[in-house]
């Protein structure tokens, strides 16, 4: 030890065996034998419940599991199928372009394209303009899957009209309608 040091201590882990902590069960409660249970109050959403945006966002929560099960059958995801939309309105569009119009980040889109080209979809090219840039086209697979899906598609919409209504579903998609390109 050099002079004016002080000695270093080593920690030692304590020896003592430490309480157990048991994770609440999961399973409903035991209710004796011709005892009715009690249910549960359903919770509140407090001021959830007077919220626009809490809303819309379980009412988009429902469009996309209702879309996601009508695009299951075709190992298609709602992401996938808004790509293949835009690629076959948009020969030869530049991928970044899809990502900015689609809200996706570009990694995003990076994998998303990988997949579809992996599943013979989609064509990836370089830019003829910028070689920094790809641009997309579908292939015949592609067209034609998407020929397909569109029905998928046209059935989850008719889903929701059959939900609130058809008179509802207009004015919910001419009221919706500003933030369609909005980015």
């Amino acid at each position: 030890m050099q002079p004016g040091k002080a000695p270093v201590r080593k920690r030692v882990a304590s020896k003592r065996p430490q309480a157990r902590v048991t994770k609440p069960s999961r399973a409903a409660p035991r209710v004796a034998s011709g005892a009715t249970p009690v249910r549960a109050k359903p919770l509140a959403l407090g001021d959830l419940s007077q919220l626009l945006g809490y809303s819309i966002r379980r009412a988009q929560l429902w469009i996309f599991k209702e879309f996601s099960r009508q695009l299951a059958a075709f190992e298609m995801s709602p992401a996938q199928f808004s790509v293949l939309c835009v690629i076959d309105a948009n020969p030869g569009v530049n991928q970044l372009a899809v990502a900015q119009l689609l809200s996706i980040e570009r990694a995003g889109l990076g994998r998303l394209v990988d997949h579809l080209e992996g599943r013979g979809l989609v064509r990836r090219t370089a830019s003829a303009i910028n070689r920094r840039y790809y641009v997309l086209y579908l292939t015949e697979t592609g067209t034609a899957l998407l020929g397909r899906l569109r029905p998928a598609a046209a059935a989850s919409d008719k889903a929701l009209a059959a939900k609130i209504g058809p008179r509802a579903y207009k004015e919910l998609r001419q009221a919706l309608s500003i933030f369609v390109g909005d980015a």
